[in-house]
């Protein structure tokens, strides 16, 4: 009698799937995984030692090439070529060998590798005078836009000045009449600023404000460039805000690729130069917080420098007592403003005609006056009802450009 037979109870007999059960394997699960990751690895490691392949991992593309039509035959004999048809002499193989580098018109030269040999072969295929189409719609400038007045970065298309022609005078929505108007009378420019984050917010702002309000454009939000160019299809004119770095940074952050006063100066340009990619079309850059950033001269030089370059002016906010942007204006001398105060400190509806009121005073004292606000919709609503009676008080509602041009004549 078996050992297994005196386990079993009286009257019964373990079968087969009761004798499985009892079997065992020599290793357990944990040890199987661990032997096929080993394998796995081992398998990588030889082909990637010992795989012949010097171009693994280049895009591979298949081309189909169709032979070209045959020449015209030539009436008379090519250099080097006798009149039964022989080549021969050093001027075929001359003219086999620039063969190889010039296509003839219509056609151009590619060469495919082999991904698996990294042999090359250059081969003739017609180019059916795609390289000089034009561009598709999609890539033409928006409406407005001056393509002479762009140039390429690594992030997109950014402003640039071309001559004596400048973003600043190119898109100011204003005339010598106009400047030569506000001359004349006590001038207030209102610059509403934070949009391009919101539409709904955005388009409340482009489309109930007065033309002559500035609008000043974040570089976040899902289209930007969009808001902005429906703004001046309204005849705003256009800032870009520049997230710049505040004194209690980082618990007050103003956003993406910020510039900061512990970066080195190409840094910032780098960064720079990405925000200025985000919209086109407007006249000049201003701050977006940045109160440490502005205080700081050689950080903020490379900014204003840049600004220069470009064409553009800078609108200082108002907020940064310390702020150095108008002493590095005035030397580079770029169009410059400052801003006075900040109409919706407090939103409310009888603080915000207070702060408007107490624009028109400094407008009459001193010939001009900006005031900030957001797009809130009292602010919006308080704007709008101020406007429609400012001239007949003897002041003059006037843009961004006309402001700044009109302080720097002063």
């Amino acid at each position: 009698m078996s050992a297994d037979e005196l386990s079993t109870p009286l009257g019964q007999k373990r079968n087969r799937w009761q004798r499985l059960r009892h079997y065992r394997l020599p290793f357990n699960a944990t040890q199987a995984i661990a032997t096929l990751l080993g394998l796995f690895v081992l398998v990588f490691l030889g082909f990637a030692i010992f795989g012949n392949d010097p171009f693994g991992g280049e895009p591979v593309v298949q081309v189909e090439i169709k032979p070209a039509p045959d020449e015209p035959k030539q009436a008379a004999a090519e250099p080097g070529q006798d009149q039964g048809g022989k080549t021969g002499g050093p001027a075929t193989a001359a003219a086999d060998h620039q063969g190889t580098k010039e296509a003839a018109p219509g056609h151009k030269t590619i060469t495919i590798i082999d991904g698996s040999k990294g042999t090359r072969q250059d081969v003739v295929v017609a180019t059916g005078g795609a390289e000089n189409a034009e561009l598709p719609a999609a890539q033409a400038p928006a409406d407005g836009i001056n393509p002479k007045l762009l140039e390429q970065s690594r992030y997109g298309m950014i402003p640039v000045m071309v001559g004596g022609l400048k973003p600043f005078n190119a898109y100011a929505m204003t005339t010598d009449a106009d400047r030569a108007k506000a001359e004349r009378m006590p001038t207030v420019t209102i610059v509403v600023g934070g949009l391009g984050i919101g539409a709904a917010r955005t388009n409340e702002a482009v489309m109930k404000l007065p033309a002559a309000v500035a609008l000043a454009f974040t570089p976040y939000g899902s289209d930007p460039g969009k808001l902005a160019t429906e703004a001046r299809a309204k005849r705003h004119e256009v800032i870009l805000q520049i997230p710049m770095e505040p004194f209690d940074y980082p618990d007050n952050d103003p956003g993406p690729q910020t510039l900061l006063t512990s970066s080195a100066p190409e840094q910032n340009l780098d960064r720079l130069n990405w925000h200025l990619s985000r919209i086109q079309g407007y006249v000049g850059l201003s701050n977006f917080m940045g109160a440490r950033f502005v205080a700081t001269e050689p950080a903020m030089q490379a900014v204003i420098r840049d600004a220069a370059k470009r064409g553009l002016g800078y609108l200082d906010d108002g907020t940064a007592p310390r702020s150095v942007a108008g002493t590095l204006a005035k030397s580079l001398a770029i169009p410059y403003a400052r801003a006075d105060l900040t109409i919706d400190q407090v939103p409310a509806g009888a603080d915000v005609d207070k702060a408007l009121a107490r624009l028109e005073s400094i407008a009459k004292e001193r010939g001009s006056a900006i005031g900030m606000a957001s797009a809130l919709p009292v602010t919006i609503e308080r704007i709008v009802n101020w406007s429609k009676s400012l001239e007949s008080r003897g002041i003059l509602l006037v843009p961004l450009t006309t402001a700044m041009l009109k302080s720097k004549s002063s």
